[in-house]
């Protein structure tokens, strides 16, 4: 049985990959009891039940007025952080947009401190002070959500930059949306990750929709991919709904990435059942549309899997689920409880030099 934690759980995974097509069409990998080990299935059933039901309490504590200000959840998107999970390595510096809460409890956040900092306490991630689109974590080597729409493109180059100049064979996973992708900051950010040859996993989570706005209508290039072509650079598309395919992509571009030969640039088709924040009531997108999408749910589609080829049994997945309801139970007590940040905290995390003279009381 797996053990059911978001701190340590280490999948075991195969390094076999299938790679991944490249003719517009997001790779479907195979279906094989023998291809991962029981243990990775069981992991990533874990990582995205945790973020769905994580989530799912955030919009509860929202319409409690809990939790104030923009909510962006990852309803829909989990199969993307469970590859992520098992393909990389937790030395790889991630960093992100704003729909971020998923991809923060994957690299090892906890539920009481992601949900805490969701309700402006001090115990949260950040002591409070970033809220929903500001998770960060130095010993997670996860540096966040960013709230202005494709800032971290080129921060994500920048780190990976460090990375190079520093010698190691880290890689920055750079992650952003649709909406994100025609910022003139990426094209500067491939130009120079191309040229100097730097070790970045660009990902696109092409969700299909900018806000409100469909990808359709903001260009005629649909296939996101193929804008890497322009640098030259290694790009193909992925099946997001399905943590096999994301695997196989993502470990595959590492390996071409640790091997010193430059960036690489994934789109990972996905989709979101929830609006684009908590505010959006999705009206823009038919109802057939996001059923044709649900059926695909990576979690149940995930959860058949395992029980259809006897990867687990039905005992081991139901111990998963009460574990992570118990989970989500405390850190909502967590939340509850913690206190406020003391206003003296308004002076402290501001400047690295400790007696910073511009500081005014």
């Amino acid at each position: 049985m797996a053990t059911v934690t978001n701190k340590k759980t280490t999948a075991k995974t195969t390094t076999r990959s299938n790679g991944a097509s490249t003719n517009g069409k997001a790779k479907t990998s195979k279906t094989s009891k023998s291809k991962f080990s029981k243990e990775t299935y069981l992991d990533w059933y874990e990582v995205m039940l945790r973020i769905r039901r994580f989530e799912e309490a955030a919009l509860m504590s929202y319409g409690q007025q809990k939790i104030r200000g923009f909510l962006h959840v990852y309803i829909g998107q989990e199969a993307i952080a469970a590859g992520l999970k098992s393909a990389l390595r937790h030395e790889d510096p991630i960093v992100t947009a704003y729909r971020q809460h998923g991809i923060g409890l994957m690299r090892g956040l906890t539920s009481d401190e992601c949900m805490a900092e969701l309700y402006g306490k001090f115990t949260g991630c950040v002591k409070g002070k970033g809220g929903s689109m500001h998770f960060f974590s130095k010993e997670h080597n996860y540096f966040g959500g960013n709230g202005i729409v494709g800032a971290q493109i080129p921060i994500g180059t920048g780190i990976g930059f460090a990375e190079k100049y520093k010698g190691t064979d880290n890689l920055c996973v750079t992650m952003f949306g649709d909406g994100a992708s025609r910022q003139g900051a990426l094209y500067e950010s491939f130009n120079m990750a191309m040229a100097w040859k730097l070790p970045v996993l660009y990902i696109v989570e092409n969700n299909h929709y900018g806000m409100g706005t469909s990808v359709e209508r903001i260009t005629n290039v649909t296939d996101i991919y193929k804008v890497g072509s322009a640098f030259d650079m290694p790009s193909e598309p992925v099946d997001g709904m399905d943590p096999e395919s994301v695997h196989d992509a993502l470990a595959k571009a590492a390996a071409h990435i640790r091997a010193g030969k430059g960036p690489y640039f994934l789109e990972i088709k996905t989709y979101r059942y929830k609006g684009h924040s908590v505010s959006d009531p999705g009206l823009y997108r038919s109802k057939e549309e996001l059923k044709e999408y649900m059926d695909k749910d990576p979690i149940k589609v995930l959860e058949s899997r395992i029980l259809d080829n006897k990867i687990a049994t039905e005992d081991e997945i139901n111990a998963i689920k009460d574990a992570i309801k118990a989970e989500i139970k405390q850190a909502l007590k967590f939340a509850d409880e913690s206190p406020w940040p003391p206003a003296e905290e308004l002076y402290t995390d501001n400047y690295v030099q400790e007696d910073y003279p511009f500081i005014r009381d």
